[in-house]
This record gives structure tokens, sequence and C-alpha cells, in this order.
């Protein structure tokens, strides 16, 4: 029997890697998040990756991976704005019983939502929709949280 949280774990340490190689030199934010948008995407397979970076009090979208998105969401709006309103990661199982949930496409059925933090003030965050239920763990929230870390220099 294969062990499929085992191999995810193994996944997020090689993307891991791979990432801060490819990201090392570039100083660029746009630039990485592009890129790191599509390594998720490419490893994955996530139905939808990308990046909504605060601008006033609407997140904005930014670099992504997937389906055309949502372009702008208001401060506690959906999963994304409820990150951004709390400053807390969002794991959502089922997007459809998440109150005040954007539905952008109907094939997201799952998604995990990251504040991106710098000087302790979000600046953006993490979005990343599964079109499978209860994809998303804290394990998952680990990995990629590293991963926004490589963001920041």
């Amino acid at each position: 029997m294969i062990d499929h949280t085992n191999l995810k774990k193994e996944r997020y340490v090689a993307l891991l890697a791979q990432l801060r190689e490819l990201l090392s030199d570039e100083t660029n934010l746009i630039a990485n998040m592009a890129n790191m948008s599509a390594a998720l995407y490419a490893e994955f397979k996530f139905h939808w990756v990308g990046f909504y970076l605060v601008e006033g009090d609407e997140l904005v979208l930014g670099p992504f991976q997937g389906p055309v998105a949502c372009t702008r969401i208001p401060k506690g709006k959906g999963v994304c704005g409820k990150a951004w309103e709390k400053g807390e990661t969002q794991i959502v199982d089922n997007v459809e019983e998440f109150p005040g949930h954007i539905a952008c496409s109907p094939y997201s059925k799952s998604e995990i939502v990251i504040p991106m933090k710098k000087d302790n003030k979000i600046i953006g965050v993490l979005d990343i929709d599964s079109d499978e239920y209860s994809f998303f763990s804290k394990e998952d929230e680990l990995y990629l949280s590293a991963m926004l870390f490589l963001l920041y220099k």
C-alpha cells in the first residue's frame, strides 16, 4: 500500500530544495512568486496556485498558474480575504461549506491560503486550490510556509 502522506512530504522536501536553488540569486519578488507558483503547480498538479498582493483594502491578483481567477478580493471576503483579515492560515476541506466562499472555479473543492508576512505586516497571500476534498493539512502549511520564507530576501 502506498503511503500518500509520506510521498507528499518527500515531494515537498525535494521541491523546497529546488526552489531554494532557483530563487537564490533573484531578488525580484514578482519573478520569484511566478517561479514558485509554476513549480508548485507542476509538481502537485494543483487546480490553481498563485498569489494575491495587498493593495489598499483589497487583495489584487499576482502571479499564478491555472484557470482565470478573480482579480480583486476585499478584505475579509472569501478564504483569501479571511486569511488576510485574521492573519492566519485558512485550511478549508470543502469550499462549498465555507461562508462567503468566492467561487472562481466549480472544480475547486478544497483550499489553503497562507498569509505572506514581511516586517510583521501582511503583504499578500499564497492561495492553492485542489480539485480533491480535504487535500490540505497542517503538513502542507508547514512546507508551504517554509517556501514563502524563500521570497523574503
